[in-house]
């Protein structure tokens, strides 16, 4: 007798390094999994079968890759909202859904639903000339603008320090909120999963340590973050995946300060805050996001290791990474290197090396500082870049 139940087929839209870690995730769940790309070139095209090229913001091209799927999701969040919920009125299972990507789509819109829920965010205000940000100021500077929406790696926000700079900000004549400028301790990081039916699941509190509005380095758990601190902040992300509906992982950035935790930005993919779960966690992020939207129950969230560090190979002046890895691999064996396949531009994102501590090696900042070295090897081919 021949069995001639198929697995379900998830289709994500984008094809970046998210993309093509979700489908390594894939492969050992045994799913299918396709991607919409912009190019052949793209970081997930080169390792998917199941891709098709197309604009994802051309709703054509999303009907037709729809088409082939048994459920959507996203490793970005540019998909125009009108399309998604278009795809949706169309019986389309889109995770997350139009209406939870919207908030953050939509920065104002994520600030005041946040707001109207008594949760904690940097005090805000929609600005549309010099005069409301010299009002929300009020005599205090620096002051923060941020792009209502496309901002991602410190893209979209200005730090401005008088009122010169904030008019230079407004003339890019795109839609701005001012924030206050927050004297933050450090910078935390939750990520949660919600399935269809409400299963939740949360991981680790992380540290995000970010240069040049940049993440450079992830340290799991938070070093000294007190256990009752710990217990807030994951439920902050299972209550804000609640509330909004979410699908899939949710990623919540949190500034810990003296006065407490404020939440600072959401995404609602798998995020760059997570890449240690691949070798850190029970369960990849991505593993668990492809679980969630196929409404699978999740996996266990509990640390692989005591201790893991997560540190962002950026692009240098040479393009030949793959000569370095003799170095790297050894000098440090239990590095694990994970690159993109893109192509190498300075300050870009191209990789990420990972290094966890076993009971005997759990020293956070010697952890770090392995990651550190292998990641700098990997850009500059020395070991004291930055």
């Amino acid at each position: 007798m021949t069995d001639t139940t198929e697995a379900p087929v998830v289709g994500m839209v984008g094809a970046g390094q998210l993309a093509r870690m979700t489908a390594q995730a894939a492969i050992g769940l045994g799913v299918g999994f396709r991607v919409l790309a912009g190019s052949a070139d793209d970081s997930a095209a080169q390792v998917t079968a199941g891709t098709r090229l197309g604009d994802y913001r051309v709703l054509a091209d999303l009907r037709d890759f729809a088409a082939g799927c048994d459920v959507l999701t996203l490793d970005h969040e540019h998909v125009p909202g009108e399309h998604l919920a278009a795809l949706e009125r169309a019986g389309v299972p889109v995770r997350p859904s139009a209406a939870a990507l919207g908030f953050t789509q939509d920065k104002l819109a994520m600030r005041e639903r946040l707001a109207g829920l008594g949760i904690d965010c940097p005090r805000f205000a929609p600005v549309s000339g010099i005069a409301d940000v010299e009002e929300f100021a009020a005599g205090t500077w620096p002051v923060v603008l941020k792009a209502f929406s496309g901002g991602y790696d410190g893209k979209g926000v200005w730090v401005c320090a008088s009122a010169a700079e904030a008019r230079t900000v407004l003339a890019h004549g795109v839609g701005l909120i001012a924030e206050e400028y927050v004297a933050f301790e450090r910078e935390l990081a939750v990520l949660a999963a919600r399935s269809p039916h409400r299963q939740g699941a949360v991981y680790p509190v992380v540290e995000t340590v970010q240069r040049d509005g940049i993440c450079r380095e992830v340290i799991a758990p938070a070093p000294g973050l007190p256990p009752g601190r710990a217990a807030r902040a994951a439920e902050l992300a299972l209550r804000i995946a609640s509330e909004l509906g979410v699908t899939g992982l949710l990623a919540v950035e949190m500034f810990e300060t003296p006065r407490g935790l404020l939440v600072n930005e959401l995404a609602m993919r798998p995020h760059n805050c997570g890449h240690w779960t691949i070798e850190g966690a029970r369960t990849s992020q991505f593993e668990q996001h492809l679980r969630a939207v196929l409404d699978l129950p999740l996996g266990s969230p509990a640390l692989a290791a005591p201790v893991s560090v997560m540190a962002n190979v950026l692009g240098g002046d040479d393009a030949d990474v793959y000569d370095r890895y003799i170095h790297v691999m050894a000098a440090d064996p239990a590095v694990k290197v994970h690159m993109y396949g893109k192509p190498v531009r300075p300050g870009r994102k191209i990789g990420h090396v990972t290094v966890t501590g076993d009971p005997s090696h759990r020293d956070p900042a010697e952890l770090a500082d392995r990651a550190r070295r292998a990641a700098s090897y990997l850009r500059w081919g020395k070991e004291d870049g930055v």
